[in-house]
């Protein structure tokens, strides 16, 4: 016998229980935010790795380490994507969507893939709702994305939720500071894991997300970004402060708040969940003013947010949803027919279930060869309102509920109307 196959390690399969709360968040994703004016985006799985490179940046630890990229027959290097904010800044350029009147506000609901350690919510194939809004600097562009977000998570009822909101200012500002905290880091070398002596000149911001004890010691110390802010950088983040105050959204100043993604500045923030422990993450993003420009275009103003579906789902916990109704099931009894007397009920029962269906009702129809005991019992299970049966020359009709019963004369459409009519009652 061969041996029995299993996902990959660090990929989940999602069973059909568990789909129910993941198409919940779905819908309410998609009332909240077209509720807003954004309108669904969705790209390749696959793009160049350029673009992952230049947006998100060679010093980050997605485009060093966690990224599946591979070579096509064309000798292309292409990667399956790691985030979407870039392959969406790519669209915009590619398909001139500067000529739309800005901002132009999108979402997505997509799967994206990194080659990283599997943690609680959080696999190798995982999914992610998105939002981006590109094309305007308002500070108000910031706050409704934030406010949107809470919006999705407080609604969806996540457990212990928290914000951290910061700022890392222009790139201007944050290459002062950066000189600051590279002296720094250098003075206290020896104290400082390994991996964060390693990357002091490459990416010293990403010292404040290290878990070594010594590192951790050393930051407490450390010079802040937000102390460094100009007098531009802390009246948009003043604003989107403000507005947040205005919208009841309370959050915690972070200064050390620092996402794994270069192409970040000014407005960054977090959504955090008490359920999910020490990995409690479950959403953040924030302000790309020059992302667009490392992709090759005019400097265009863009901010954004992505949030895993997994870890939300997760952290709210058991959500029970109501399933469809069943209006109808269609069970067989062929009795002792045999050849096209038999191939007829079939295909009858097969017309009916169809025809109920292009009427807007919900109808199953019998596949396993179940007795008729055990097709009124799968239709019980099931939750059917009503049975048809299909005999040869007839049909009845079972309302479940009453348990009245009668044969229904004129074929397929007058049981179809008996069912839209809530009337049922047949003889079986």
């Amino acid at each position: 016998m061969a041996q029995k196959l299993q996902a990959p390690r660090g990929t989940q399969d999602v069973l059909p229980d568990q789909s129910v709360p993941r198409l919940a968040l779905e819908r309410l994703a998609r009332s909240v935010l077209e509720g807003a004016g954004y309108r669904r985006i969705e790209t390749p799985t696959f793009e160049a790795t350029e673009l992952f490179a230049r947006g998100v940046g060679t010093s980050t630890d997605i485009v060093q380490k966690e990224m599946y990229t591979l070579e096509d027959r064309g000798g292309r290097s292409i990667t399956l994507r790691p985030e979407g904010t870039a392959p969406v800044a790519r669209a915009y350029l590619e398909h001139g969507m500067h000529k739309l009147p800005q901002p132009v506000k999108l979402w997505y609901l997509s799967s994206f893939y990194r080659n990283e350690r599997p943690q609680q919510g959080r696999y190798k194939q995982f999914w992610q709702i998105g939002a981006e809004a590109i094309g305007s600097a308002e500070p108000a562009v910031d706050a409704e994305l934030i406010v949107l977000l809470h919006t999705i998570l407080t609604e969806f009822e996540v457990a212990d939720l928290h914000l951290r909101l910061g700022s890392l200012g222009t790139p201007e500002t944050r290459a002062v500071y950066r000189e600051k905290l590279v002296a720094y880091l250098r003075a206290n070398e020896d104290r400082l894991s390994e991996e964060v002596r390693s990357r002091i000149d490459l990416n010293p911001l990403r010292a404040f997300d290290s878990d070594h004890p010594g590192t951790r010691e050393v930051m407490a110390g450390a010079p802040l970004l937000m102390d460094e802010l100009d007098a531009g950088d802390q009246e948009h983040f003043d604003e989107v402060r403000a507005l947040l105050d205005i919208a009841g959204v309370s959050y915690d100043l972070d200064p050390t708040l620092v996402r794994g993604l270069d192409y970040y500045a000014r407005t960054v923030f977090e959504f955090t969940s008490g359920a999910l422990g020490a990995q409690s993450a479950v959403g953040g993003g924030g302000r790309y003013d020059g992302l667009m420009e490392q992709l090759g275009g005019p400097a265009t103003p863009g901010s954004g947010w992505a949030a895993g579906i997994e870890r939300i789902v997760l952290s709210a916990g058991h959500r029970p949803e109501p399933g469809p109704v069943l209006d109808l099931y269609v069970a067989l009894d062929a009795g002792d027919a045999q050849g096209d007397d038999a191939r007829a009920v079939r295909v009858t029962a097969f017309q009916l279930a169809a025809r109920a269906r292009e009427a807007g009702l919900n109808s199953q129809l019998e596949l396993a060869g179940r007795s008729l005991k055990g097709q009124l019992k799968q239709a019980a299970r099931a939750g059917a309102r009503y049975v048809a049966v299909v005999r040869p020359g007839e049909i009845g009709l079972k309302d479940m509920e009453s348990g009245e019963q009668r044969p229904v004369a004129g074929g397929v459409d007058a049981v179809i109307h008996d069912v839209l009519r809530g009337r049922g009652p047949v003889v079986l």
